[in-house]
This record gives structure tokens, C-alpha cells and sequence, in this order.
């Protein structure tokens, strides 16, 4: 059976441990009082030597740059539309017949005169046509003179002639009816004679009032009917000649103005279809610009106003020309038209319109420098304010500001300065430089020139 181990009580402390405690309590009251001693020590010697040491603020100061804000009623803005360069006229050429093309005459690239021959069809058989056409022109004509001459007087006295012989013969034949007639009352002939002599007798009667007839229309002379009949006839041909002669024509393609060619599309030999694009010609004259530009842009302009055109590296000042009544379906602006006074440019190039605007806007003009990154995704601006008389002395506290902070907004901005308004007043002095070394509540100094 093992024994039981019975733990000392706090009773059982033993006579050495009792004598040893008061004398580590002494120990550390004496480190405590010596650790207090020595903090106000420390205290009073340091505001001793800020009281005998210059001010920190006087000779650490940071020099600042600033301008003085003026406010300002509106500013102007530079605004850019972008459109492209295009010839003032510029046409795609082909024939308005078809036909085999026997010749053209230039080639890409060639400069023009309005009037040159550019293209020819075969006219070979329009030619025929025209011969044709010609040969019966000139009959019809002979005939037209004809009528209008009338018949001659020969065959009017041969008329004549041929009524006087039949009525002799009609006369002839009456008597001799008559005597038939009185033969056959005596029963001296048949019945069959005398209707052969009636009917002889009726014959050359008729005759006798055709050849009258035709005797009064030659003396009557040509109607008006036939000569207005021959005249028309005339006429159809005539018409039918120029039809040709205007086809003769188009089958040569020539230039419509001053220009160079473009593209050629077709060679000799090619049928080529009626329409069908031959040539292309671009006008050798100024170029035009075609910007689009809001309306309420376009409202403001003028036509003749002289406007700023860029293209590329180079500036021009071009009037403007015209302005389209319609807007642009796609982008829904108006197309400015304005005429470039250079001529070594090339179609298609993009330009780019500068139209200055004015702007009704009160605020202040600072250098990009002065801004400040504020609270909220605001900007500030910092600005020099007088000390207080506590932290500056002596002769230097002349240049000496306290850095004070104004909430400020951003209008507009243009290169390296931007327009500015907010809590910022006229006549005050913002900072420009070294804004990102100080901070509001900080003295600075700025000499002033």
C-alpha cells in the first residue's frame, strides 16, 4: 500500500522565504520611482530645446510656385469632324448602244480635256444604215417636187385631145343608135342589132366622162392631201437619218470635263453591253471635303466662312460651300461641303474639320499642375493663405503661406490648363508646383517676382 503525499499549505511557508520578500518588493519600487524620474526629465528637456531651437516650419519651408486665378464668362473649344476628300465631279463612262469597241484612246492615269475622244465602237454598220436611208430620202424628195410642180402641159393637151376624140365618137355612135332605133320600128332589123348599137353608144359615153374627169384633175392641179402625204414621208426619213447620225455619234466616249483617268475596264475587241462601264474620270479641278457635323452645328455656319481643314500634317483655310438639306441616314449629321484651294491632294484622303465653339461658362483658368486628386473622385486646388501669427516670426515671415485646400470642379480642359469652378475665388493664389510634397494646414514660402 503506497503512502499518501499531503501538499504544503500556503501556512507551511518557511522563515527564510518570509524574510526574502520584503526586500524584492523594495527592488522594484525603487526601478518604478527611477523609471518616472527619468520620463519628466526627458519631458523638460525636450521643450527646453525646442524653446532655445528655431522655428522647423521657418527653415524647412518648401518654395512654391503659384498664379493668381482670374475668373473668366465663357471660353472657346476646338472641335474636330472627320469626312473625306472627293473630287468635285467624278463619273464612270461607257456607251449608251452596244457594240465591239475598235479603239480607245487613253489609258489610266492620262490627263484629259472636256471634248477628247477616250473610246470608239465599230460604226460600220450604221453607216449602211445611213446610205440606205439616204437613197430613200432622196426619192421620196423627187416626188414631193413632183406634186408640188403639178402635171404638165403635155399631158394636160393630150387629155384634152383624147375628150375631144370621144365625144365625136360619141356622137357617131347616138346617130347611129337612132337610126337602128327607127330600122327596128319598120321591122327592117333584129332587136339584137339595136341593143348592140345601144350598148356601144352607152360605152363610149362613159368613157367619154372618164377621160373628162381625169382632164379636170390635171387642170385642177395636185391635191393638198398628196403634198402633205409626201411631205410627212419626208419627214419620217429625215427624222430616221438624224436617229442615226446621233448614234454615230455616241459611238465615240468622250471626256464630259478636265480630268484624269481612272480606271479602265474594258479593252479593243470587247462587246461591250449597252451602259456597261468603259472608263472612269475624275475631275482635275479643286478638290472638296464632305464632313458630317451635328445640326446644331450646322446651324451656326455660314456659306463663304472660312474654316480650318487638316490633312495630315498640313493646315488650309477652306470656305464652305454648301450645306446639304438632308441628314445622313446612317450617322444622322449634315454634310458640310468644303472646297480645299490645293491641288497635289488625293481623293479619298481623310480630312478633318476644326470649327471653333464659344462656350457661356463662368470659372477659372489653372495649369494641369495644380490639380489636385480630391475626396470622393473630386479635384482640389491648393492655395496660399496667411499664417497664424504663432507659427511664423521675424523678417521672413513676410514669405511665408499656410497651404489651404478648395474643392474645386473640372469643366473643360485644353492641352495643359483646365477650366476650373467651385469654392476657389478670383484674386486667390494657387499653387502650381510641388503639390504632391505638401499637404493643407503646411507652411510654404513664395517669393514673388
Amino acid at each position: 500500500m503506497l503512502p499518501t503525499v499531503v501538499p504544503p499549505s500556503p501556512t507551511d511557508e518557511s522563515p527564510v522565504d518570509r524574510q526574502a520578500r520584503p526586500r524584492w518588493r523594495r527592488y522594484a519600487w525603487g526601478l518604478l520611482l527611477l523609471a518616472i524620474a527619468s520620463g519628466i526629465g526627458g519631458v523638460f528637456y525636450r521643450q527646453s530645446a525646442a524653446r532655445d531651437s528655431p522655428t522647423p516650419e521657418l527653415t524647412e519651408a518648401l518654395p512654391v510656385d503659384v498664379i493668381s486665378v482670374e475668373p473668366v464668362e465663357r471660353y472657346t473649344t476646338e472641335r474636330e469632324y472627320t469626312g473625306e476628300l472627293v473630287a468635285g465631279r467624278s463619273s464612270v463612262l461607257g456607251f449608251e448602244r452596244a457594240g465591239t469597241v475598235v479603239n480607245i484612246f487613253v489609258d489610266e492615269g492620262d490627263r484629259v480635256v472636256a471634248g477628247q475622244p477616250l473610246a470608239q465602237l465599230d460604226i460600220r454598220t450604221l453607216e449602211a444604215q445611213r446610205q440606205q436611208l439616204e437613197a430613200q430620202r432622196q426619192e421620196a424628195v423627187a416626188q414631193l417636187r413632183e406634186l408640188q410642180s403639178g402635171p404638165r402641159q403635155e399631158d394636160i393637151v393630150t387629155a384634152e385631145a383624147a375628150v375631144a376624140e370621144l365625144e365625136q365618137q360619141v356622137e357617131l355612135a347616138r346617130l347611129q343608135r337612132d337610126r337602128r332605133e327607127d330600122l327596128y320600128a319598120q321591122g327592117a332589123i333584129a332587136r339584137e342589132e339595136l341593143d348592140q348599137e345601144t350598148y356601144n353608144t352607152g360605152a363610149l359615153e362613159k368613157r367619154l366622162a372618164q377621160t373628162q374627169s381625169e382632164l379636170a384633175e390635171l387642170q385642177a392641179g395636185t391635191r393638198s392631201e398628196q403634198l402633205d402625204a409626201q411631205t410627212a414621208r419626208v419627214s419620217q426619213l429625215d427624222a430616221r437619218l438624224q436617229q442615226i447620225d446621233v448614234d454615230l455619234e455616241k459611238s465615240t466616249l468622250y471626256a464630259p470635263f478636265d480630268g484624269t483617268v481612272g480606271t479602265r475596264s474594258v479593252d479593243e475587241g470587247v462587246v461591250a453591253g449597252s451602259g456597261q462601264t468603259v472608263l472612269s474620270l475624275v475631275e482635275a479641278g479643286p478638290l472638296e471635303a464632305r464632313v458630317g457635323i451635328p445640326p446644331a452645328i450646322a446651324d451656326t455656319l455660314t456659306l463663304g466662312q472660312a474654316q480650318t481643314v487638316r490633312l495630315g500634317d498640313r493646315t488650309y483655310s477652306a470656305p464652305i460651300t454648301a450645306l446639304l438639306p438632308e441628314l445622313d441616314a446612317t450617322s444622322r449629321t449634315v454634310t458640310a461641303v468644303v472646297q480645299i484651294p490645293a491641288a497635289d491632294l488625293t481623293v479619298g484622303q481623310t480630312v478633318r474639320l476644326v470649327l471653333t465653339e464659344t462656350q457661356d461658362t463662368q470659372g477659372f483658368w489653372l495649369p494641369t499642375t495644380a490639380l489636385v486628386p480630391g475626396e470622393r473622385g473630386l479635384w482640389s486646388v491648393y492655395v496660399l493663405t496667411e499664417p497664424d501669427a504663432a507659427e511664423t516670426s521675424g523678417e521672413t515671415s513676410a514669405n511665408m503661406y499656410t497651404v489651404g485646400r478648395r474643392d474645386i470642379e473640372v469643366i473643360h480642359t485644353e492641352g495643359d490648363r483646365a477650366l476650373v469652378r467651385g469654392t476657389l475665388q478670383a484674386g486667390e493664389r494657387a499653387i502650381t508646383s510641388g503639390t504632391h510634397r505638401i499637404v493643407p494646414g503646411e507652411v510654404v514660402q513664395w517669393v514673388p517676382e
